[in-house]
């Protein structure tokens, strides 16, 4: 995910103590170099990453299943945060209730999601800086 942050023009990537380590080998290898460009902050939790979002003036968009809006419908803030939930359990009800907007990219046949990476490539895209 950092070095598709990096292609779609985001300048940073926040992530929790839930997630893998920024420099494990085998993440710094998948970056292709893009952890030496894009800014990266760890937090303990969901709760200071959103805090360190909205100090910094960014809106925070949750990918989920429920969300209100279809992700390539709304018009997105210039400074944009996108929430990814864990491959297993999806976004923690927390990490919902505390951002601005809950949005979703909407399934068809029998998928019922899809797994983190891709689902973050599409609203990296979709609501890069232009």
């Amino acid at each position: 995910m950092i070095r598709t942050a990096e292609a779609a023009g985001f300048d940073a990537v926040i992530a929790d103590n839930n997630t893998a380590d920024f420099y494990n080998p085998k993440v710094i290898r998948s970056t292709m170099g893009s952890i030496y460009r894009v800014r990266l902050a760890s937090c303990k939790d969901i709760r200071e990453a959103q805090e360190l979002s909205r100090q910094n003036g960014v809106t925070v968009y949750a990918a989920h299943l429920k969300g209100e809006a279809l992700y390539d419908e709304i018009s997105y803030s210039a400074k944009a945060a996108i929430l990814i939930g864990n491959e297993s359990r999806g976004l923690s009800d927390e990490a919902a209730q505390l951002s601005d907007m809950l949005i979703r990219i909407p399934m068809k046949g029998q998928t019922e999601s899809l797994n983190a990476a891709t689902a973050a490539a599409i609203l990296m895209y979709e609501s890069r800086p232009r």
